[in-house]
């Protein structure tokens, strides 16, 4: 009842055209147009000295879309395919919101047509669609609330433009697939930041990723986002171990080098124990030795010792005992006499 409405006062309003061409987008009227005019507003309009023209463009629609897109299209994943797992259910739906699949969006709606920007050749147009739909989504958001954001997204876009289960089940994450075959085949895949600079036009961050398989560079990708550049290395990567024999050559040559040092046993240290028993041996033989000769010493003092009693002990069978200690006595003093 709400669109008819609107539908009947559209020729007494202003910026008919502008109403027009967004109800074939979005299949509704806007309230407040106003959201969907900013959406459109590319940043590259900015210029400086103008009031308020930083705030002015679709970024912060855009971060604003970002989050509702996730969210919506992961409802309806969710609901799409009952009992898939976590890891499915994401997967398919970074396929429907990652960039390309947006930009694809933009252009199949009009939408790109509408964005306005003084950007005129350069690499960056090609993602200002897409931008601009999550900021369209952003501005619905706004302007009529998540359940004509729900509608938008199955109606218009899931329904006539999306394949929702031929997009599940088609592998385009290249970084994944990379990492799965480096890990099946049990070589080393890195990736790795060489470069982050500014675009010329808009000053956007632009990333320049680099992916290393066993230490041999295998592919190069910039993109606005580091993700995005790492999705386009692996996306090289993956051309040349297709198309290029000698490079899977050239890293498992290295990985067999790598494995053969890693697995060379190490050679397992001597104790040396019977150096250490001949050693506790001789000197055994040596304190032995010593106590030999210590005794024999002793013995020889005790035996040249002036208080000598064998003439004593050796007269007991002649004498009686009062003899005998009469004697001894007797020897006793004139020892210490």
């Amino acid at each position: 009842m709400t669109d008819l409405i609107d539908r009947i006062r559209l020729p007494f309003r202003k910026d008919k055209e502008s109403y027009s061409r967004l109800y074939k987008i979005l299949g509704f009227y806007p309230h407040n147009i106003q959201f969907y005019k900013q959406a459109l507003i590319h940043k590259s309009t900015y210029k400086k000295g103008e009031k308020d023209s930083r705030l002015n463009n679709n970024e912060r629609l855009e971060f604003l879309g970002d989050a509702i897109l996730d969210a919506i299209v992961g409802d309806i994943v969710y609901q799409h395919f009952e009992g898939k797992r976590e890891g499915f259910l994401t997967n398919t739906r970074s396929k429907i919101v990652q960039r390309d699949t947006l930009n694809k969006i933009a252009a199949e709606i009009g939408l790109d047509k509408l964005v306005q920007s003084d950007m005129h050749n350069s690499a960056h147009n090609s993602y200002m669609g897409g931008n601009a739909f999550e900021a369209l989504v952003g501005a619905v958001y706004l302007d009529r609330g998540y359940s004509y954001c729900m509608k938008f997204m199955k109606e218009r876009i899931l329904n006539q433009l999306i394949n929702i289960d031929k997009v599940a089940y088609k592998e385009v994450n290249f970084k994944s697939k990379l990492i799965e075959w480096s890990q099946k085949n049990k070589v080393i895949a890195h990736f790795q930041l060489l470069e982050e600079s500014k675009d010329e036009m808009g000053g956007s961050p632009v990333f320049l990723s680099e992916v290393i398989i066993e230490g041999i560079s295998c592919g190069t990708g910039k993109g606005y986002s580091k993700k995005e550049s790492q999705q386009l290395a692996a996306k090289e990567a993956l051309k040349k171990l297709k198309r290029n024999p000698k490079l899977i050559e050239d890293i498992f040559a290295v990985k067999s080098k790598r494995t053969a040092m890693e697995e060379e046993p190490t050679a397992i240290p001597e104790l040396e124990s019977n150096t250490v028993e001949l050693e506790v041996s001789s000197y055994k033989k040596q304190e032995d030795k010593n106590t030999v000769e210590k005794q024999e010493k002793e013995d020889t003092a005790l035996n040249n010792s002036d208080f000598d009693l064998s003439d004593i002990s050796y007269k007991q069978k002649e004498l009686t005992k009062e003899e005998i200690i009469a004697a001894a006595e007797a020897a006793a003093f004139e020892q210490n006499a």
